[in-house]
């Protein structure tokens, strides 16, 4: 995740951060079928993917901290 994505990321609402979440998750999942399979290519990724699914994470537990409100 670049810079200007993960400002993005922190301008967020929950209900899109959410979404987020849910993409990169799915994006994981099939990056960890490619490895098991022996088709990953750039196995970095995984460990680029895995810290973006924790920024998401982050951010979603800041907003429940300060009360559930939106932006």
């Amino acid at each position: 995740m670049k810079k200007k994505e993960r400002e993005a990321v922190a301008q967020m609402g929950e209900a899109e951060l959410a979404e987020k979440e849910k993409e990169l998750g799915e994006a994981s999942w099939k990056l960890r079928l490619q490895k098991s399979t022996g088709q990953l290519e750039d196995p970095s990724r995984l460990k680029r993917l895995r810290r973006d699914v924790a920024r998401v994470k982050t951010y979603r537990r800041a907003i429940a901290l300060r009360g559930g409100e939106g932006k």
